[in-house]
């Protein structure tokens, strides 16, 4: 149950309203290639317009490293921003100073302004008290709806909430209502499937689902370890020697749990243009490597996903920004999309191929926070939830 103030629990009326949105977006030349996370918070802006509110959007853009970089300025964002919502956004060229203040107080009932990049401060990643105090003093609410970044303990993400009353908006709420509720009595069968690169990132939400799921299907980087450790020889492919020993420790405990691919799509080189053929997981030539699952693999996964009633699905079956090494991945998402089961992407690439697809309609929830879901199945308290207010405070 989520039990956090959401914004339909205060008064924001003509109040100047502090909300963190999560607008980490792709750009080109200051063009906004994909406004995804961008339309994930409409709901929550929509309902601080309509009733009335101060809205004042901050977000981080890239790693910037506390310094200014042009290249990583949200103002292409704020006028991105003001066409989805067919009004004027306004943009303040820092997220805190004289300028930010001055733009706060100007602002009317209904009207939304966008503060600069927070990640220009270094004190934004440290937490630091000061720079929180200065963000908070250009409003007299908070609203956190950047599940995406709900993991981190940064000053636009906790240090707000010693200043300002804190609530969830609409995506904050909607993300831990779907992850808690599939994932604290998940219905059966439960099928969770996990790729991407590194094992390492992924360790205890591997062993987490082998408690909770009834099958765990894993590819892309990820499933390289386990055939490693499990005695394969990869030649090139990436594995993570250091995991190994980890590796073989959950292979021994899943049993008949854990699923990994039979053959592979091997190339000489990681080139979309790179020779390339698909051979059962023993017999990856010298100096090749995997960069997808093959055919073989995509119909066992496939017949593990009929009939599932909860599917949880983190990372994608191989290098799928490259087209030739794509199938794998798209075929998964096609099979998931086809099912009655209740379906929930993790962000990050698999949210990316998803919408590749053209198949998010298909799916039941697709979060927007990779690092953050990951840390959630974990069951791990994020941050960014626990220091809003509680419903009952």
């Amino acid at each position: 149950m989520f039990n956090k103030k959401t914004i339909e629990d205060i008064e924001v009326g003509s109040k100047r309203v502090l909300v963190r949105v999560d607008f980490n977006v792709p750009l080109d030349e200051g063009i906004v290639t994909d406004d995804t996370r961008i339309q994930a918070a409409l709901p929550t802006i929509k309902y601080l317009i309509d009733h009335d509110a101060k809205v004042i959007l901050c977000s981080h853009l890239g790693r910037p490293k506390g310094q200014v970089v042009p290249e990583l300025s949200l103002r292409p964002v704020a006028e991105h921003l003001g066409g989805l919502l067919e009004a004027d956004v306004s943009f303040a060229e820092d997220c805190i100073g004289a300028e930010a203040k001055q733009a706060a107080e100007k602002l009317g009932d209904g009207d939304v302004l966008l503060l600069e990049n927070t990640r220009f401060h270094a004190g934004e990643k440290a937490n630091d008290a000061d720079f929180a105090k200065e963000l908070a003093s250009l409003a007299e609410l908070y609203v956190n709806d950047a599940f995406g970044t709900a993991h981190r303990a940064h000053a636009s993400t906790v240090g707000v909430t010693e200043y300002l009353p804190a609530a969830a908006g609409y995506l904050m709420e909607k993300e831990i209502r779907y992850l808690g509720e599939a994932l604290r009595e998940p219905e059966h069968p439960f099928v969770a499937i996990m790729g991407g690169a590194k094992i390492s990132d992924k360790i205890d939400v591997v062993k987490r689902l082998l408690e909770m799921a009834d099958h765990l299907l894993v590819g892309g980087g990820l499933a390289n370890t386990f055939l490693a450790a499990s005695g394969y020889d990869l030649a090139e492919s990436l594995v993570e020697d250091e995991a190994l020993p980890t590796a073989r420790e959950i292979l021994e405990g899943a049993v008949d749990k854990l699923l990994l691919p039979v053959d592979l799509v091997v190339a000489t080189e990681f080139a979309a243009d790179a020779e390339k053929k698909t051979v059962p997981v023993d017999q990856i030539p010298s100096g090749w490597q995997a960069l997808d699952i093959g055919e073989q693999t995509i119909e066992l996964f496939k017949s593990k996903l009929e009939g599932a009633k909860l599917i949880v699905w983190n990372g994608p079956m191989g290098v799928f920004e490259l087209q030739p090494f794509a199938q794998g991945t798209f075929a998964i998402a096609e099979a998931i999309a086809e099912t009655e089961a209740t379906s929930i992407i993790g962000g990050g690439d698999s949210a990316a191929a998803i919408r590749k697809a053209g198949l998010t309609d298909q799916i039941s929830h697709v979060s927007t926070g990779g690092g953050a879901s990951l840390e959630f199945m974990e069951g791990k308290t994020l941050p960014g939830v626990a220091a809003l207010a509680d419903k009952d405070s």
